[in-house]
Order: C-alpha cells, then sequence, then structure tokens
C-alpha cells in the first residue's frame, strides 16, 4: 500500500484518541522547541549581555511578528488547503498547492524583507524604542531580517509536511532546529563575545539548516506528495485558495504586532523601559504555554481537514471536542505556575531585582484568565481547518486585537502599570465568551443543513 492510502486510512478511520496523540505529541514538541528559539534567546542574553539588553530584545517581538506573519499567509494557508484536498482524494492539486507555496514564498517573504530594511529604524521607534534600547534591537534586527526567508520556508514547509501525513518528521525538524541554535548561542555571546548579534547569527544559520531538511523531503520521489517541475507555475485559484485560509494566521500576528505598539506605549508612559523588559520575559513565558496549544492545534489540523474533506462529520468534532479538554488542562496549569510561581520562572530570564520585580506582578495578572484561553484557541483553529477563513480571522482578531485595544485604552489610565497589564486576560474572557457564543451559532446551523440533506 502507498504512502497516500496509509495516511488517508490512518486519518479516516484509526482511533482518534491515538490519532490525536501521534499526530499532536510531535507537533507540540516542535511547537515548543520554536519557542525555545526566543527564550534561549533571551535567557542568553539577558545573563551576558544586561537588563537593557532584555528590553531592546523586547521591541523585535512585534517586528519578527509581522515577518513571520508573512511565512504564515502561505505555509498556513498552504497546509490547511492540502489536508482538505487529500481529504477529497486529489492528490494532484495538492501538489499543485504545494509548488504555488513554494514560489509565494519566495514572493511574500521578499517582499517583507525588502519593507523591513528601509523603515527598520522609524519601525523600532514606532515599537516604542529609546535611546537606551533601540542600540540593541537594530543590531538583532540587522540580521535577522535577510533570514525572514529561511524561516518562512523552515515553519512554513513544515507545517505542510505535518499536513501531508508526517507529523514526526516535522517534529524532528523543530528539533533540530532548536538544538543548532541552543548549541550556537552560547558560542557566540559568551566565547566569541558577539553579544546580542550573535543570538542572531545563531537563529538564522538554525533556519538555514531547518529549510535545508524539510525542503529535502518533498524532493524525495516516495513522499506523499512532492515538487514537480510541471506544476511551478503560478495559478490564480490556487494563490487565492492559499491566501484565503492564510489570511487568519496572518491577520492575528500583524494585529499582534500594531497591539504591542499600543502596549509598549503604555508601558513606557507608565513603567520606563525596565517595563518592556519585563513584558519582553511575560510574553516568553506566556507563549511558550500557548506554543504548547497552537501544537495541539497544528497536530489536529490534518485530522480535522481531512474528515471535513471526507464528510466524515462525528470523527471531526469528536476531535474539536478532544482538543479542547486537552488545551484547556494546558492553559489551567499555566495559570498555577503564573499565580503561584512567578519569581521562580522570570530569574531565568534576568536576576536585576527591579526587572524580576516587575515582571512576576506582571506575569501573576497575565495568566489570571488562561484557564479559558484553550477553549477559545482551539474553536478558533478549528474554523481554519475546515476552510472557513472569515470566521477564523475573526475570532483570532477579537483576543489580540477588537477587545484588548479598548482594554489598553482604558484600563492603564484608572490602574497605570496594572491596568497594562490587566488589558489581555480582560480581553480573553470576552475574546472566549464570543468563540462560544460562535460556535454555537454554528453547530445550529450544521446540524440543520446536515438534517436536511440526509433526509430530504
Amino acid at each position: 500500500m502507498s504512502d497516500s492510502a496509509v495516511i488517508s486510512n490512518k486519518l479516516a478511520s484509526q482511533k482518534l484518541g491515538k490519532l490525536i496523540w501521534e499526530y499532536s505529541l510531535p507537533a507540540i514538541v516542535g511547537t515548543v522547541v520554536m519557542s525555545l528559539y526566543n527564550i534561549v534567546d533571551r535567557i542568553f542574553i539577558g545573563q551576558g549581555v544586561g537588563a537593557m539588553a532584555i528590553s531592546g530584545l523586547a521591541l523585535t517581538f512585534p517586528f519578527m511578528n509581522i515577518l513571520t506573519a508573512f511565512g504564515m499567509l502561505v505555509g498556513a494557508g498552504a497546509a490547511a488547503r492540502i489536508s482538505i484536498t487529500l481529504g477529497e482524494k486529489d492528490k494532484e492539486k495538492a501538489e499543485r498547492i504545494l509548488a504555488n507555496a513554494f514560489i509565494l514564498t519566495f514572493l511574500v517573504s521578499g517582499f517583507a524583507i525588502v519593507l523591513s530594511y528601509i523603515f527598520m529604524g522609524d519601525i523600532l521607534r514606532l515599537f516604542g524604542g529609546t535611546d537606551n534600547t533601540v542600540k540593541y534591537a537594530e543590531d538583532y534586527m540587522r540580521i535577522i531580517i535577510p533570514g525572514a526567508i529561511l524561516s518562512a520556508l523552515s515553519y512554513g514547509f513544515n507545517n505542510i509536511m505535518r499536513a501531508s501525513g508526517y507529523p514526526r518528521k516535522a517534529m524532528l525538524t523543530m528539533i533540530i532546529c532548536a538544538l543548532v541554535n541552543v548549541v550556537l548561542d552560547p558560542i557566540f555571546i559568551f566565547v566569541l563575545d558577539m553579544g546580542i548579534e550573535g543570538a542572531a547569527h545563531a537563529t538564522n544559520i538554525s533556519y538555514l539548516v531547518g529549510a535545508c531538511w524539510v525542503l529535502s523531503h518533498f524532493i524525495k520521489p516516495d513522499t506523499n506528495i512532492r515538487f514537480r517541475r510541471k506544476y511551478f507555475r503560478l495559478r490564480k485559484d490556487i494563490i487565492k485558495s492559499i491566501i484565503s485560509i492564510g489570511l487568519s494566521p496572518f491577520s492575528m500576528q500583524v494585529a499582534l504586532s500594531f497591539v504591542v505598539v499600543l502596549i509598549n506605549i503604555q508601558l513606557i508612559k507608565y513603567g520606563g523601559d525596565l517595563a518592556i523588559g519585563a513584558y519582553g520575559i511575560v510574553n516568553s513565558i506566556t507563549t511558550l504555554i500557548v506554543m504548547i496549544i497552537v501544537g495541539l492545534n497544528q497536530g489536529i489540523q490534518p485530522i480535522v481537514g481531512y474528515n471535513y474533506g471526507a464528510k466524515l462529520y462525528d470523527r471531526m468534532f469528536g476531535v474539536l471536542r478532544i482538543a479542547i479538554v486537552v488545551a484547556t488542562v494546558v492553559s489551567t496549569i499555566g495559570f498555577l505556575l503564573g499565580m503561584f510561581v512567578p519569581e521562580l520562572m522570570v530569574k531565568l530570564f534576568s536576576t536585576d531585582s527591579e526587572l524580576v520585580g516587575i515582571a512576576a506582578n506582571a506575569l501573576r495578572i497575565t495568566v489570571v484568565a488562561f484557564p479559558i484561553i484553550g477553549f477559545q484557541i482551539v474553536v478558533s483553529n478549528f474554523f481554519q481547518s475546515i476552510g472557513k477563513a472569515k470566521v477564523s480571522i475573526f475570532l483570532s482578531l477579537t483576543r489580540q486585537f477588537i477587545f484588548l485595544i479598548p482594554a489598553l485604552l482604558i484600563l492603564p489610565s484608572i490602574f497605570e502599570l496594572n491596568g497594562t497589564w490587566a488589558a489581555q486576560p480582560l480581553s480573553d474572557v470576552l475574546a472566549t465568551f464570543t468563540s462560544g457564543l460562535t460556535m454555537l451559532i454554528f453547530m445550529k446551523k450544521f446540524k440543520k443543513n446536515f438534517y436536511n440533506n440526509v433526509y430530504r
């Protein structure tokens, strides 16, 4: 039996618990390892360069999110489309999507790189940079920006690898990249005394290794789908289908970046440069928890997409139910850690007593609503997985933009620095409520349409 037939049979018939474990565990390992890129950089920079360097590095969060967003626009969209197409038994179309995604990645990432270089200084100032911190951010981004194309190839095609039936190999990609980064970081920062620039070089080299590894997979003739020369021609309908789904994670990343601008403005106003550094630390910790849920979502995405395309709706909803339970457990663990041992976690990044105090207080406030965000993130991803891009975009934006912006404008004026930290949990509560209501409406319409189709 061919790889394609084995994978299709597994997605359509294997016990859901086992299938989710098989696909999600590698994805979770991959996303957690990916988070360690940033965390390792921040730990080494905080311990080896200083507290102000952490603040400078925090300025790069929104900048790097925007660069990542362009890669996700293609990679995430193509992965979801390929899952659905394979569920429809259309392997030829899946390979056309793969080839178009490769070309689009270069075009979209190249556009982002050029704009980023031209406006780098202005963007960093816009994101809250001061004379004390922007020099560190510029040193880092000057090296990171060209690596955006490598990052897009590594992450984007790793998602496609997973979506086409190779979750363990996708996990191995991320592990290899992270190991390269972890090994090179201390060598470049401490041994070669390259400071924050050394961290950037280590990251880019790891992206290069990842891109080479993942692209080599799609060249091999025995893979489920692979590159074929005859399909390397851009097609308007395929581009539109990729972008329509990719717009959801793209919009979320871009919105998050602009929200960080507002957050940094409020942090500078009420807490100064160290408050931005504290935000960088808190963001690293909370992102690690969220990325576990993102990994779960990446794992279930091909399962949901395939069974939706194959019209196996009971399996599709079964996967959703299990994912919500697992995500809730994970987010609750994050809540307990952030609430009861925040100082212990923060001290990994810095021993500066003032920075530790600010960050620990921020972490405790930020995780207040964590027990419910697992549900919100899973539901948003569910709509992306079944191709309902507009719903997914809306739900993605509620947590990081639609509700967060007003909270950031109102709460700091009342509670100052604590108000800035409290904006995120308030947004989490409102976004979760909205996602629940949206899901109820969808289920009602789905059951009605399904009944009419079966019994009419």
